[in-house]
């Protein structure tokens, strides 16, 4: 994963772990996955995968059976999924998740972002070729998990990578296999901590240490947004 990704995520961690927003955007997210899928989760693996992502952060029971409701509701017709891109400092590329009731506030707010950090936003659809869109489950590596053997188990439910870092595991399959790999792992009793379709880039750019705090500063003001869910960049 290198350094860079170690950088991101004890930041990325840091920061979540001292914003009130946490569990709205996890109910957000709860709440959109119902509403693409239906209410059940047994039937919607985006759905498990949310209230999963919810428990591992302590997100109470209520909070997420109310964010389920909500999906039949009339706000939650309000909402839909948008995308921006753009490129920040340094020439970092930038990909934004976000699920809105307001597209011309979230706009208003992602383009003051990238405009502030000396960056700009791009057309839509220009970075979409600079990202492989997967499937990334991570889990804690025990002594019962023998990772060659799950490799070749995984391997018809869409597997393409698996990876060991310190005492954790990381997945990776095409997003049109999240379902197939995340029942897979299911059925083996896998306590996934956290599950999310992510976007990795294609061509990977090291940027120096001095480098990577002038992006995370614009990176600290996009994901402190309430109505961005995922932020991606193509920092190696």
């Amino acid at each position: 994963m290198g350094r860079a990704f170690e950088y991101r995520r004890a930041a990325k961690e840091k920061r979540w772990g001292h914003m009130s927003r946490i569990f709205p955007k996890l109910s957000r997210a709860i709440t959109m996955a119902a509403k693409e899928g239906g209410q059940d989760p047994d039937m919607n693996a985006k759905l498990r995968t949310a209230i999963q992502n919810a428990k591992a952060q302590n997100m109470p029971k209520d909070n997420i059976d109310s964010a389920i409701k909500r999906a039949a509701g009339k706000d939650a017709s309000d909402f839909s999924e948008v995308n921006y891109e753009g490129k920040g400092p340094h020439g970092v590329l930038v990909f934004v998740e976000c699920a809105t009731d307001n597209t011309t506030r979230t706009v208003a707010n992602v383009k003051s972002y990238f405009n502030k950090s000396g960056g700009s936003m791009v057309p839509t659809g220009s970075l979409e070729f600079m990202f492989a869109r997967k499937a990334v489950f991570e889990f804690e590596k025990t002594d019962a998990i023998d990772i060659e053997e799950m490799e070749l188990e995984l391997i018809d439910a869409g597997l393409e990578e698996i990876e060991v870092e310190e005492d954790m595991v990381y997945v990776t399959g095409d997003y049109t296999s999240f379902g197939t790999l995340s029942k897979a792992l299911e059925d083996k009793q896998i306590d996934v901590k956290k599950a999310v379709l992510k976007r990795i880039p294609t061509t990977p750019v090291e940027f120096t240490d001095e480098q990577l705090e002038d992006i995370e500063k614009l990176l600290d003001k996009i994901e402190e947004d309430d109505d961005v869910q995922h932020v991606f960049t193509n920092i190696a």
